[in-house]
């Protein structure tokens, strides 16, 4: 009878894991898919770089402050809808200014697919192994907490008039490597029961995969010898 139960209860939590995995996915894609949009309206209106960053401070004031308000409603679908679009929007100038590059369009293109590659492959993996990586969020966060400490001390440089494009390349390398680690880590957090929300699933992997495509970008220019 025991084993009878904790049978029943498993294949309890594999399916509410299933269904929450489903609807992250096709949220995941259709705001992917907006932000995209988004970018592209940005770019053909020419947005700059200060109008970037207020679509950028917007979209973290509303992920902060808002969303953990409306996550367990119909309201949060918005919210994310309204996060996805401005950071989409914020993204406009840059892809335009590596768009005006000799090449610009095939770095971008190897940006997207290679960021496609990596998402893909990683998450195939824990859907197939189920492996538990939630191992990872302390070394995450560390992380997480040394790359913003990093980029702060270069835009501090670069603000002096010292420019260091080696050092920046290689942040955007820990980054890549860092957000690759965080698909992991939420994608397995879905698979194994740890998030059963999944719209703040899917805010997890959308930021995931526009930090590792905005980091492949910057790498793929610098290599191009554009950047």
């Amino acid at each position: 009878m025991r084993q009878e139960v904790y049978t029943h209860s498993g294949a309890l939590d594999r399916s509410e894991s299933a269904k929450v995995l489903r609807n992250t996915y096709a949220l995941l894609a259709m705001t992917v898919l907006f932000s995209a949009v988004t970018a592209g309206v940005s770019m053909a209106i020419g947005m700059g770089r200060g109008m970037s960053l207020i679509c950028s401070i917007a979209a973290i004031a509303l992920v902060w402050f808002v969303l953990p308000r409306t996550a367990n409603s119909a309201k949060g679908i918005g919210v994310v809808f309204a996060f996805t679009g401005l950071l989409g929007a914020s993204i406009g100038p840059l892809l335009n200014h590596y768009l005006s590059l000799s090449g610009g369009s095939q770095i971008v293109m190897q940006a997207l697919g290679t960021t496609a590659l990596i998402f893909f492959a990683l998450s195939a993996y824990v859907l197939t192994t189920r492996k538990d990586f939630s191992f990872m969020g302390g070394f995450l966060f560390v992380g997480l907490i040394a790359v913003l400490v990093c980029a702060l001390g270069l835009v501090i440089a670069s603000f002096f008039g010292v420019h260091m494009p080696l050092a920046s390349v290689a942040l955007s390398g820990v980054i890549a490597l860092l957000f690759s680690g965080f698909i992991l880590y939420d994608t397995s957090r879905i698979v194994n029961g740890g998030e059963t929300n999944y719209i703040m699933a899917t805010t997890s992997l959308y930021l995931n995969i526009l930090n590792l495509f905005t980091s492949l970008l910057h790498i793929f220019g610098f290599a191009s010898g554009d950047d």
